[in-house]
C-alpha cells in the first residue's frame, strides 16, 4: 500500500514539473507614452530578427515605438505617418515598413540606426503589408475610403531602392496579404467583392482572381503542402487555395466571424481564431479536416505561434487575456490576463518571448515562456 501511495506522490510531482517546465507567464508590462515619444493605441507588431528588436505602431502617435529584445526597454521613437495601421520586415536590407492608414503612405526604417530612410506613397489607406523575398519586394494592401470610393490597388515596393515598381489592381477593399515562398506568389484577400487576387512576384502582374467566402479578412500559407488559408467573416468558414493551381480545394466551416489565422509547421496545422464565437478552430494542414474547436476568451482577434515551444497565442480583446494552446495536443494549456483590449501578437524567440499590443491601455504585455523554471 505504501508503495503504491508513494508511486502515486511520485507521478504526480512528475506532471507538476512537467507542467512547470513549459510554464509561460506575465514577465513584464510597458506602459507607453513616455519620455521618448508616447503611443495612444498600439495596434501592432514585428520582430527585427537582425536586431532582436520588437516594434510597436500606433493609431494616434504617429510614431514607431522600437523595443530592444534583451531589455524590453525602449530604444527609439521613429516618426511614421498617421494612424500606423500594418508593419513587416525586410531580413535582406534589414528595414521594417510602416503602413500608415491615415497619410497613405509607407514609412522606411532603417533596422540598424532606427532612421526613417524614406517615405513611399502608397494608395488610398494602405492596411496590411507583406514581404517577398525571391524578389525583394514588399506588398501594400490598399482598402480605400468606403464606402466613398475603393482604392483597390497593390503597391509592390522594391527593397533596395525603397520605390514603387507597380500598382496592381485588386478586388474591391484589399485587406489582407500573404506571400507564397514555393511559387513567389503574393495573395491579396478583397474584403467587399469575396475574392482573392494572386499577383506573380516576379512580373507583378496578377495570375488569377480566385473566388472566396464572404468578407475574406485574413490569410496564412501552408509551405509544406503549397497551401493558401483564407478566412471569411462573414460566411464563417476558411477558404483553402492550391498554391500551385491557385483552384479552391476545400472550404473549411469555422466558428462565427474568423478574422486571424496563423501556421504550426510543427504539426502542420492551421489555426483560425473566431471573433464572435469566442473559440479556435484547429485545421489539419494535409486532410482540410478539422481536429479540435477549443474554447478561448471574448472575441479572439490575434494569433501567433512560438515554434520553440509548439505553442499558439490568442489575444482575447474582450476578456483582456491571452489563451496559450498546446500545438500538438490541442488543448488549452494557460489562460494570461493582460491589460485592456489585447489586438496584437509578435513571438521573438531569442529570449522566447510573446508582445501583446493592449489598444486599449497604451501599453505592451510580455509574455515569456522556457524550459528552464529557474528563469521565473
Amino acid at each position: 500500500m505504501g508503495d503504491t501511495r508513494r508511486t502515486v506522490l511520485i507521478s504526480a510531482f512528475s506532471l507538476l514539473i512537467s507542467s512547470f517546465a513549459s510554464a509561460q507567464w506575465l514577465e513584464t508590462t510597458i506602459h507607453v507614452p513616455d519620455s521618448l515619444g508616447g503611443l495612444g493605441r498600439p495596434q501592432c507588431l514585428v520582430y527585427n530578427s537582425t536586431g532582436n528588436t520588437v516594434y510597436v505602431g500606433d493609431e494616434h502617435s504617429g510614431s514607431v515605438i522600437a523595443l530592444d529584445g534583451v531589455t524590453n526597454q525602449r530604444i527609439a521613437a521613429i516618426p511614421s505617418g498617421l494612424d500606423a495601421l500594418a508593419l513587416c520586415y525586410n531580413p535582406a536590407g534589414n528595414k521594417v515598413y510602416c503602413a500608415n492608414s491615415g497619410s497613405g503612405n509607407v514609412t522606411v526604417i532603417d533596422g540598424a540606426t532606427n532612421e526613417v530612410i524614406a517615405t513611399v506613397p502608397v494608395g488610398s489607406c494602405p492596411c496590411a503589408l507583406c514581404y517577398g523575398p525571391t524578389s525583394d519586394k514588399i506588398y501594400c494592401a490598399n482598402l480605400g475610403d468606403h464606402p466613398v470610393e475603393y482604392d483597390s490597388t497593390v503597391t509592390v515596393i522594391d527593397g533596395t531602392t525603397n520605390t514603387v515598381v507597380a500598382t496592381v489592381p485588386a478586388g474591391k477593399g484589399p485587406y489582407a496579404l500573404c506571400y507564397n515562398s514555393s511559387d513567389n506568389r503574393v495573395y491579396c484577400a478583397n474584403y467587399y467583392d469575396s475574392t482573392v487576387t494572386v499577383i506573380d512576384g516576379a512580373t507583378n502582374g496578377e495570375v488569377a482572381t480566385v473566388p472566396a467566402g464572404a468578407g475574406p479578412n485574413a490569410l496564412c500559407y501552408n509551405p509544406a503542402d503549397n497551401k493558401v488559408y483564407c478566412a471569411n467573416s462573414w460566411s464563417g468558414d476558411v477558404t483553402v487555395i492550391d498554391g500551385t493551381t491557385n483552384k479552391v480545394v476545400a472550404t473549411v466551416k469555422s466558428g462565427t466571424w474568423p478574422g486571424a489565422l496563423c501556421y504550426n509547421q510543427t504539426d502542420n496545422k492551421v489555426c483560425c481564431a473566431n471573433y464572435s464565437s469566442n473559440d479556435v478552430t484547429v485545421i489539419d494542414g494535409t486532410t482540410n479536416g478539422v481536429i479540435a474547436t477549443k474554447t478561448v476568451g471574448y472575441y479572439p482577434t490575434a494569433l501567433c505561434y512560438d515554434s520553440t515551444n509548439n505553442k499558439v497565442y490568442c489575444a482575447n480583446e474582450g476578456s483582456n487575456s491571452v489563451t496559450v494552446i498546446d500545438g500538438a495536443t490541442n488543448a488549452v494549456i494557460d489562460t494570461i490576463e493582460v491589460e485592456d483590449w489585447p489586438i496584437a501578437l509578435v513571438w521573438s524567440p531569442v529570449q522566447n518571448r510573446t508582445y501583446v499590443a493592449n489598444y486599449g491601455s497604451s501599453s505592451i504585455s510580455v509574455l515569456r515562456d522556457s524550459a528552464d523554471t529557474e528563469e521565473q
